[in-house]
């Protein structure tokens, strides 16, 4: 076997590339990377990119964290594995559940581990299809998401995803329902108010309500801001109208807080910065500074009573992974949330959101870019061909796409969706780096658009 001798072409060659604009990695190559520094990372050539993405949302401490490395290491060196079946999980597993419910907007409540924010949210629709077949009401069963919600790839939880790339794998199932996404910038009709619009949406859940039979509703899923759809925050009011609705008809709300739980809108949790109290949250990435894989049911005390009387019935609830609770990713959740609460990250979050907000307003002033939008440290920019219309780009010249690798190409990285530029930088990162990051996205901007406008 001849091997490939450059990092590119190895990667090329023994890779199999997942959300990757294919056409960019033939023209371009693969990045490939060694290192950390702070919010930059370094690749195999020694060059420095602040990486304004977090890795994927989830570095939010930087990527050489002396405290959250310490705290792995001596995990592993104390015990470095076990499971949580069969009555038995480690002293850690024990002190991370009990500091999830603590720092939960619940008073009380229960958390089931997993491996992700996917098979938390695949693990929460179990969930949910457990207790009404347990309560007597088997043909509960339908989810209930919005149009370009984001919260998987499994099966289940890509069938929760209101995008329609999982079309290529033949989903949704049947049974999952998408609601219009809460974007009033994008989906307001041509004279309708904030306020209208939200009127609308609520006025479409209880028809879908009824419509479907609540007597066949498992569930509401949704970020408080929707992540991976572009940064969208919901239309001012829409929790407010939607959530008396869902409670009228004993639909359980889950928060999928994968992305904005522990600190990423400026609060503990998204929910609190949109004022709502669901029945459930799903944690990952940030739960461990994407320092371990980790995700997390968090139960409110309703559910958790009805699903524990659930589980007493038949003995036991048959379902798990491996490295559910797993001890180093406990060990290093504790601290993760210790550094992010306590360290002054969150608070760097709120101190410097202004100024980041401020940043994206001067550059949404350039005649291509038709909206800024965003909260605490996730924000977007979105493209348009026609500021006054809102046109959208042909999106054959992937705009986007072109705007984030010429960032790469001076140093920053970003992230493309759709039409639009996503920055959620690591919650450490001070103003200088933050000018940097404005800097080099406006070089950015310029270039593409004198090439495509």
């Amino acid at each position: 076997m001849n091997t490939p001798q450059s990092w590119d072409a190895r990667a090329k060659e023994y890779s199999l590339y997942g959300f990757t604009d294919m056409p960019s990695v033939h023209q371009r190559g693969t990045v490939v990377l060694t290192h950390g520094e702070g919010p930059y990372v370094v690749d195999t050539d020694g060059k420095r990119y602040l990486d304004a993405n977090s890795g994927l949302w989830n570095m939010v401490a930087g990527f050489d964290h002396k405290g959250l490395i310490e705290a792995a290491k001596a995990q592993y060196d104390r015990f470095p594995g076990y499971h949580a079946f069969f009555g038995r999980m480690s002293d850690q597993t024990v002190m991370l559940s009990e500091k999830l419910v603590q720092v939960s907007p619940f008073a009380s409540g229960k958390v089931f581990y997993t491996n992700s924010g996917s098979e938390a949210n695949d693990t929460m629709v179990k969930m949910l299809w457990f207790l009404h077949a347990a309560e007597g009401k088997p043909e509960r069963r339908k989810i209930l998401t919005r149009w370009n919600a984001y919260h998987g790839v499994t099966a289940v939880s890509a069938s929760m995803t209101g995008k329609p790339y999982n079309s290529v794998f033949g989903l949704p199932l049947p049974g999952f329902i998408h609601l219009t996404c809460p974007h009033y910038w994008r989906f307001g009709e041509e004279g309708e108010t904030e306020e209208q619009f939200v009127q609308r949406l609520a006025r479409e859940l209880e028809d879908t309500i009824q419509r479907e039979g609540a007597d066949t509703i498992a569930g509401f899923f949704a970020e408080p801001v929707q992540g991976a759809g572009g940064v969208i925050p919901p239309a001012q009011g829409y929790f407010q109208a939607m959530l008396p609705i869902l409670r009228k008809y004993d639909i359980p709300v889950i928060s999928d807080e994968v992305i904005t739980g522990f600190g990423r809108t400026g609060n503990t949790w998204g929910c609190e910065t949109y004022d709502f109290t669901p029945d459930a949250i799903i944690s990952s990435k940030n739960l461990t500074a994407g320092l371990f894989p980790m995700g997390a049911v968090i139960l409110g005390p309703n559910l958790a009573a009805r699903v524990g009387a659930a589980v007493e019935a038949i003995e036991e609830f048959p379902h798990g992974f491996t490295a559910s609770g797993h001890p180093v990713g406990c060990a290093i959740a504790l601290k993760a949330i210790d550094v992010v609460m306590n360290e002054g990250l969150a608070d760097n979050v709120r101190r410097l959101a202004p100024r980041f907000e401020e940043g994206l307003k001067r550059l949404a002033e350039k005649p291509n870019i038709g909206e800024y939008r965003g909260v605490g440290f996730m924000w977007a920019l979105e493209a348009v061909k026609d500021k006054a219309t809102k046109t959208p780009f042909n999106g054959t010249l992937s705009v986007s796409e072109r705007i984030a690798n010429t960032c790469t190409d001076i140093g920053l990285i970003c992230r493309p969706l759709g039409q639009s530029v996503v920055l959620c930088p690591p919650f450490i990162l001070t103003e200088a780096q933050m000018d940097e990051m404005f800097e080099k996205l406006d070089q950015a901007l310029d270039k593409v658009f004198a090439e495509v406008a």
